[in-house]
């Protein structure tokens, strides 16, 4: 029996679809358009529903096709043009990205992944959130050393205004940890840690769900912390970091930088590295991928810290 794949561009107003045999429709992108595409799919049955992630906008399709029981992959958008490319297709639609995406599915079989849960989804945003907040604040003080006299004033009104935002946003991810038992125990034996405070632990696991599911080298690439080699014939480039997710290496890079001055893994570890000549960045990037592979393998052997027990 033939395999089915079904592709789905994903926009603001309308969602292309293609699925084999030729069969292509539009849908609009909301709850009578969902509706009326679950149950097309439903009818045909397919054996993996693809769709690219679009700021958000795949969001409430996604859930309502996986609460209908449909395998479903969100995929990064840039893999899916890099298969374009190398297939030929460079002209680009959203019918034509739907094809593409039917066609990704066939050829690279991807498996299907389970959508974070509702709790999840929320600690998410407001990490997201709380990352916003802290970004405007910067940008207003750092507005505020050179400003006018004339407007220094609605600077402070605003400065003020998103520091009790900024409180109220790590009030409610509290109280998200206090409601959820399973995150809680997370973040605690992630803050065992020496160098791993509240605020990074929930970001990690905002940002990288699978922590505590993968192995060592797919964790550290999903992180954007594994070096990949750059070799041709008889020349040897430098390795280098690719990809990944931007917030997750954010959060390690604080907790590698702390660790690396008061962590008993870590801090010995950075030292060995810079008395061997290497950078100090290439060092600290190093202890980055040293203390995620650490908690990776604490979160799913479910034991607290304790250094004897380190991977090497």
């Amino acid at each position: 029996m033939t395999e089915l794949c079904v592709g789905i561009d994903v926009s603001k107003d309308r969602l292309d679809v293609a699925c084999g045999d030729g069969l292509e429709f539009t849908v609009g992108n909301d709850e009578a358009g969902h509706a009326a595409l679950t149950e097309r799919l439903l009818e045909l049955q397919p054996t993996l529903v693809i769709m690219e992630a679009s700021g958000g906008l795949e969001r409430a399709v996604a859930l309502r096709l996986t609460v209908s029981g449909l395998a479903l992959r969100i995929v990064n958008a840039r893999q899916v043009r890099h298969f374009a490319k190398a297939a030929g297709l460079l002209a680009k639609t959203d019918a034509l990205d739907a094809r593409v995406l039917r066609a990704f599915a066939e050829r690279m079989q991807p498996e299907p992944r389970a959508l974070a849960s509702e709790q999840v989804q929320e600690l998410q945003a407001l990490t997201a959130r709380r990352r916003q907040l802290i970004e405007m604040l910067v940008m207003e003080r750092n507005r505020l050393r050179s400003a006018h006299v004339r407007v220094r004033r609605d600077l402070r009104d605003s400065i003020r205004s998103l520091e009790r935002r900024l409180a109220r946003t790590d009030d409610d991810i509290g109280c998200t940890l206090r409601d959820c038992g399973v995150w809680r125990e997370k973040v605690e034996l992630l803050e065992s840690v020496p160098g791993v405070a509240q605020r990074t632990a929930v970001a990690l696991l905002a940002s990288l769900p699978e922590l505590g599911q993968l192995n060592r080298r797919q964790i550290s690439a999903l992180a954007g912390v594994a070096p990949f080699n750059r070799d041709s014939g008889r020349w040897h480039g430098q390795r280098h970091i690719y990809g990944g997710r931007a917030p997750a290496r954010r959060a390690l890079y604080m907790a590698a930088l702390v660790g690396a001055r008061h962590n008993p893994v870590l801090r010995p570890y950075y030292q060995r590295l810079r008395q061997a000549g290497k950078p100090a960045k290439v060092a600290l990037i190093a202890c980055m991928r040293k203390l995620l592979i650490i908690l990776n393998s604490m979160l799913r052997q479910q034991r607290s810290w304790r250094p004897t027990d380190v991977p090497a």
